[in-house]
């Protein structure tokens, strides 16, 4: 069978080309994602405003929540999963699958009921000003519903790549990142739509990406069923022990963005956040890259670990960690060659302000993507080796605790905009954590532990 064949490449096969079969699948696919999303940005900034820009910008932190749950499930999931395929077994598997995907839908329509019913509350606590809220209200409602989609097709994502459909999960992507653009375009451009026409756009995209998603259930070689009844939902709790650094990632990540908007509308208004929403457009780029890497590094770390091959994990990591510094390098010679390129595809010719101090914000913020990837790597690594705490201080590190106190004691202490230097800094020394904890709980030294 071809699940066999690609099991025994993952356990036995060369490091290399086994780890690009799994990366470039990944990457594709977050990349189409990404490609949406930048469209969008770029779609609105250009054809609706810099406010419109700034208005979702706004939005970032509560997403965050609910993106943060489905990654808990999702990778958590996978991992604990991964675990039980490396020791064949698929009943075992098949419930955590199961127990995952149930769990993320119920979340979603929570979620989505508590945001429709505090839809004023939510974006003003924000911190969106009066004609924000009624420019991103009607964004705000459809991309709500659109969430239960988005969550549960992330799970769903995951698992399908566990089970050796990488394909799958890359087609049903980039054929919704390709919806997203070609609707975008129409309703935004040719209906003049606004904010409204890229939210309907975007649950088009979601809908279809979805359905292709499905047909991993007629699958005859599928290893993983859905389990309507899968038993022990006690599990779904060791599943989020495991996934709780992705949790605490994500979530603290949303916080530091809602403290960012904080301070820049209070030192410069909604010009600034419009400003900064380029840096987290392309911050966002560069995790979406370094997370397809992950992605791949987590399913083969995970059961390598089950079949207690150090030699292989450490090999799949150290690979994982160069792919991650060419890349960062690229984009960092690209973002300080053509910084102004990249500004004027999310901002109107007319918004001067907003693009001058973007170049701004770029020249201060730039170091951070130096090891931001190795960062998500080396945490992405813990988790992998069921290490969820020290994954989860690497998490914390980066994503809460430097940059929320270290903008907070910058803010205080340096003058306007130069307190984003907090940003590369939190990265920096997260870096040294997570190479002291990945030292310490080495493949070795866990698997010689737990022999």
């Amino acid at each position: 069978m071809q699940a066999s064949q690609t099991d025994n490449d993952v356990l036995y096969g060369p490091i290399i080309s086994t780890f690009l079969r799994f990366a470039i699948p990944s990457i594709l696919g977050l990349l189409a994602i990404t490609t949406a999303s930048i469209v969008d940005g770029i779609f609105i900034g250009q054809f609706v405003s810099s406010d419109g820009l700034a208005a979702i910008t706004l939005l970032i932190p509560f997403f965050t929540l609910v993106f943060a749950i489905a990654l808990m499930l999702s990778i958590g999931g996978a991992v604990r999963a991964g675990s039980y395929l490396g020791q064949d077994k698929i009943e075992a598997a098949s419930a955590v699958f199961s127990k995952c995907l149930i769990s993320i839908f119920i979340v979603g329509l929570l979620f989505m009921s508590i945001s429709l019913l505090l839809d004023r509350q939510i974006l003003t606590l924000l911190g969106a000003p009066q004609e924000l809220i009624i420019l991103v209200l009607p964004y705000f409602h459809i991309i709500c519903v659109v969430l239960v989609l988005q969550i549960t097709s992330m799970v769903l994502y995951y698992f399908i790549r566990l089970d050796n459909c990488q394909k799958l999960g890359t087609s049903a992507l980039v054929a919704g990142a390709l919806i997203n653009i070609v609707l975008d375009a129409l309703f935004i451009i040719g209906l003049e739509m606004g904010l409204k026409g890229a939210a309907l756009a975007t649950l088009a995209a979601q809908i279809v990406q979805m359905l292709i998603l499905s047909t991993y259930f007629l699958g005859k070689q599928r290893r993983l069923k859905l389990i309507l009844r899968p038993g022990n939902w006690s599990e779904v709790t060791k599943v989020a022990y495991n996934g709780l650094s992705e949790f605490v990632n994500e979530l603290s990540g949303g916080m530091v963005i809602l403290l960012l908007n904080w301070l820049l509308i209070i030192y410069q208004g909604v010009s600034g956040l419009a400003a900064f929403a380029v840096i987290n457009y392309l911050i966002f780029i560069s995790l979406m890259i370094y997370y397809g890497i992950a992605d791949a590094l987590h399913l083969l770390i995970s059961q390598n670990h089950g079949a207690a091959q150090a030699k292989r994990i450490r090999d799949f990591l150290v690979t994982a960690m160069l792919m991650v510094l060419v890349l960062s390098l690229s984009l960092i010679s690209i973002l300080l060659l053509y910084p102004q390129w990249l500004i004027q595809l999310f901002l109107q010719d007319g918004a001067v302000e907003s693009q001058q101090l973007s170049a701004q914000f770029i020249h201060l913020v730039w170091p951070l993507f130096l090891v931001n990837g190795l960062n998500v790597t080396l945490s992405v690594y813990l988790t992998a080796m069921q290490k969820p705490l020290p994954s989860m201080s690497v998490a914390l590190s980066r994503g809460l605790i430097l940059p929320a106190g270290l903008l907070l004691l910058f803010a205080t202490w340096l003058p306007e905009k130069q307190f984003l230097i907090a940003l590369p800094l939190a990265e920096w020394l997260t870096f040294i954590l997570a190479l002291l904890l990945c030292w310490k709980y080495s493949p070795s030294n866990i698997i010689q532990k737990n022999s």
